[in-house]
């Protein structure tokens, strides 16, 4: 009797885990769609301000994006982070020279970070070292909620205030092949940082 029980014990058990392969798929699938509906498509008009600007390096046109935010006044100083060890202060001050005083004066590199994870980490850092409030946050917009993600986490005590940049890339639509690919694989980085923050168990294998 034993052995003629268990052909069907595994028949039940492969149909579960079907089942369940299954939603699971769904419920990738669904968030992925939930994931790019969301994103913006243009960059809406700014009157926010905050006390810190940070612009998390790597996308086209969000330095050039955060150092207009500082010079119109939307913060006290703005942090690059990520920059690469051999980029200057001279270097960014080409992207916008007609704002070369405000960036001598009032703008932070940060070379230390080298992922979304350690931009959080290097901006905690620079926050609570000048007793900011509040930080408006620049990236790009397929970016923006894990980069939100870490940030929060590091600085939950913090306001947020979100500037997503909008590239040309996304602006004439997400269904083109590279485009596609591009948002599916920071949806997959996006909701492994979801499973890292709020299941501590999982981090050995997405870490």
């Amino acid at each position: 009797m034993r052995t003629q029980s268990r052909p069907g014990w595994l028949v039940r058990a492969a149909g579960w885990l079907l089942i369940l392969g299954s939603t699971a798929s769904l419920l990738f699938g669904a968030g992925f769609a939930w994931f790019v509906y969301r994103l913006p498509t243009s960059e809406a008009a700014w009157s926010d301000k905050a006390d810190g600007i940070v612009v998390l390096t790597g996308g086209a046109s969000r330095i050039e994006d955060a150092i207009d935010l500082l010079a119109r006044g939307s913060g006290q100083r703005l942090l690059i982070s990520g920059v690469n060890p051999m980029t200057s202060e001279r270097e960014i001050a080409r992207l916008r020279p007609e704002h070369e005083t405000i960036i001598a004066c009032c703008v932070d590199l940060d070379h230390a970070a080298v992922n979304t994870i350690t931009n959080a980490t290097e901006t905690r850092r620079w926050v609570m070292d000048r007793g900011f409030k509040s930080l408006i946050v620049v990236t790009s917009n397929y970016h923006m909620p894990r980069a939100m993600t870490e940030l929060s986490n590091q600085l939950p005590e913090i306001e947020l205030i979100e500037f997503p940049v909008v590239s040309d890339q996304l602006k004439a639509g997400w269904t083109h092949g590279p485009t596609l690919r591009l948002l599916f694989t920071e949806y997959v980085k996006y909701v492994a940082a979801l499973a890292r923050i709020h299941m501590p168990l999982f981090e050995r294998f997405i870490a």
